[in-house]
């Protein structure tokens, strides 16, 4: 078992500063973009569904010594029956440099940064490391992550790169001067790789294949534009006089697999590869402001070999990044899109609901403090099957709808809701919401924008309607079995902090939030304009009082800081990947958690991942789970030449993001997880 360490409870630290710098170009060491005064609807809301009764009554966790005291392992301590799909022993929060799961689990290491995807590419040498050859290998910091079937034994593992830490990349690295070809090998590290996997028999373990499906999508991959605002004259460059043919992709974070096939990605943090903006004129200075876009040189320096990345030279080019994009993962001739309806922000995530007519809806969080939650309604129905025909048609339907965002009331008196997370008198946060209309096609409901200036400057349209300022709202996913919604949110250390920021509020009712929280979101149908919510998880270290888990009592639970990724079970259990467990002076980790019946709120900790990790893109299957290591190693004062991990190799070799595949072994093969 690994060693047990105590949870510092008022540990200050959380992201280290080198993972702020290449992941979001410092987001967190500046003022956050959104200097909108949208206040906060706290009047009292009747008709809130679902109401539950007073918080149950939980023991506090006490910590020894030596560190965390037992918690209970494959059921609860009380004898209630577990539920189907989290029973397993749980780990308990470490900060080795492995990946750790329960007793009785196995896992492996499926593909690596630099492990071939195409034909031809060379083994990976970390000194001797090419553009050429990294277009052809797998990229780096992987993300998000998608197994989708193919006939026979085979499955397509799909998988985002969001961002490259040259400072672990090279030896040697000068952030003052780059090479070119340090730049070109960080553009062909971004991006999405495409792999043919197989299950090695009687084994959870994936082997990749060279098949014929397999991609590299890179920063000079050719993407279509579509949707409203293609070809406005807010995205033509001089390269795209027809604003319609944007190169690459990046920063790319969460997605979502679609019910026809296909694969959508968020592009995140884009502002920080852009240079110059705070030397352009109006208005071109404060919209890109209102996106936190680098107002001198960026900190890789791509500008210096490509004038696209330069915004006195080339004011549209970051217009063409903040979008949801599409792959058809089955054509690997395909050209990929960038979905202009879905609007433009640091998309965390894209994912998908059927509404019983057959339109489909999609609900996007946009990455950042003080940021909002959105959603998308088609105007066109689903074809079912999956032809190539359907899903190229299928393909159109997030181009055509109604955009919208979220604002948010509480059903407590503001004055119960004090910052400190404690409770308000009804013992739950909880409350109303409604969906605003931002554009729908050519028509633009907010006064003095016009759509295409909407789809294009979506934060400053949902500013204007007064949509509710979130704690960092990053993935979002609807469970299949109840089609409650739910949405991750990571963290906010500006809320009631930050002198002109807003302070707590009910769906946010923590001042200098490090932990983050969980909300379950109710709509009576995916078409509905109205919906309820209340907060599921206020994360942190159990023995703090002022966290809640469902009304689950605290002292069975995992600590749990900055939840991030989310995914479901086969049985509608809810999972969770997180992002700067470093709060709690613990590694990262995949957390699983019952919604429903009497385990509801029983959070317990699956697996963690190595020091300067992060948990993400967790794919759970009955008898299969897998998630993407990212950054592993990034801690400050290390870099290649200091590094601080040496997973997943081992011995005094460089560390590797990496997708790992977990299983149950059984007599005939691999057992089902978490039974």
């Amino acid at each position: 078992m690994p060693p047990r360490i105590p949870l510092p409870l008022l540990n200050s630290g959380s992201r280290a500063a080198v993972i702020c710098e290449y992941r979001c170009g410092n987001a967190c060491s500046h003022e956050a973009p959104n200097p909108s005064a949208n206040e906060y609807l706290g009047d009292i809301v009747t008709n809130v569904i679902n109401r539950r009764g007073a918080l149950k009554a939980g023991a506090v966790v006490t910590f020894a010594a030596s560190g965390v005291v037992g918690l209970t392992g494959s059921a609860a301590a009380d004898g209630r029956r577990a539920t189907p799909g989290v029973n397993f022993e749980r780990v308990q929060p470490n900060t080795l440099d492995a990946v750790v799961v329960p007793p009785g689990y196995e896992q492996a290491v499926v593909i690596r940064w630099g492990d071939p995807v195409l034909p031809g590419a060379p083994a990976f040498d970390f000194d001797r490391q090419t553009a050429d050859a990294q277009a052809k290998q797998f990229g780096y910091n992987c993300d998000f992550a998608a197994l989708m079937p193919l006939p026979g034994h085979g499955q397509l593992l799909v998988t985002n790169h969001e961002y490259t830490s040259e400072n672990f990349m090279f030896k040697g690295y000068s952030s003052a001067n780059p090479t070119e070809e340090q730049v070109r090998i960080g553009w062909a590290a971004h991006g999405l790789s495409v792999v043919e996997v197989e299950q090695v028999r009687g084994s959870g373990r994936l082997r990749p294949v060279i098949g014929r499906h397999n991609r590299r999508i890179t920063m000079t991959t050719p993407f279509r534009m579509t949707g409203p605002a293609a070809g406005s004259d807010l995205l033509k460059t001089s390269a795209d006089p027809t604003g319609t043919v944007a190169l690459g992709t990046l920063n790319n974070c969460a997605g979502g697999v679609t019910p026809w096939g296909t694969i959508l990605s968020g592009e995140e943090n884009f502002n920080q590869y852009w240079a110059n903006a705070g030397q352009t004129a109006e208005p071109v200075r404060s919209r890109a402001a209102r996106y936190g876009v680098t107002s001198g040189a960026t900190s890789r320096k791509w500008e210096r070999y490509d004038k696209r990345f330069d915004m006195l030279q080339e004011p549209n080019e970051v217009n063409r990044f903040g979008y949801v994009i599409e792959l058809d993962p089955y054509d690997p001739e395909s050209t990929p899109v960038k979905h202009t309806a879905l609007g433009r922000f640091k998309h965390e995530c894209a994912n998908i609901r059927v509404a019983r007519d057959g339109r489909v809806v999609a609900y996007s969080g946009d990455d950042e403090r003080f940021e909002y939650l959105y959603k998308f309604v088609s105007k066109n129905k689903m074809r079912k099957g999956h032809s190539r025909a359907a899903r190229r048609y299928n393909m159109t339907l997030l181009d055509e709808g109604t955009l919208y965002v979220a604002r948010f009331t509480g059903d407590s008196p503001p004055s119960e809701i004090d910052g400190t997370g404690k409770l308000p008198s009804d013992k739950r946060f909880d409350g109303a919401g409604e969906w605003i209309p931002l554009a729908d096609g050519r028509r633009s409901f907010v006064p003095g924008m016009t759509a295409e200036e909407v789809y294009v400057f979506t934060r400053l349209a949902a500013d204007k309607v007064g949509a509710t300022k979130m704690d960092r709202p990053e993935d979002v996913q609807a469970s299949p079995k109840t089609g409650k919604v739910y949405v991750a949110l990571s963290n906010n250390v500006e809320r009631g902090v930050t002198p002109g920021k807003e302070s707590a509020t009910e769906p946010n009712p923590r001042n200098n939030n490090k932990h983050g929280h969980v909300l379950e979101l109710t709509e009576h149908d995916p078409l509905s304009l109205r919906f309820d919510w209340w907060l599921f998880l206020v994360c942190g270290d159990p023995k703090d009082p002022n966290t809640y888990f469902a009304g689950f009592p605290r002292d069975q639970v995992s600590p749990i800081s900055s939840p991030d990724n989310v995914a479901f079970d086969p049985y509608g259990n809810l999972w969770i990947s997180t992002d700067s467990a470093g709060a709690l002076g613990i590694n990262d980790g995949l957390y699983a958690v019952p919604v429903d019946g009497p385990e509801r709120g029983n959070l317990k900790l699956f697996l963690t991942v190595p020091r300067g990790a992060e948990t993400c893109g967790p794919i759970v299957r009955e008898r299969l789970v897998t998630v993407c290591v990212q950054h592993p190693g990034e801690l400050d004062g290390h870099s290649a030449e200091n590094p601080a991990s040496h997973w997943p190799d081992g011995g005094d070799s460089q560390p590797r993001p990496s997708v790992v595949a977990v299983w149950k072994p059984g007599r005939r093969g691999p057992e089902r997880i978490g039974f």
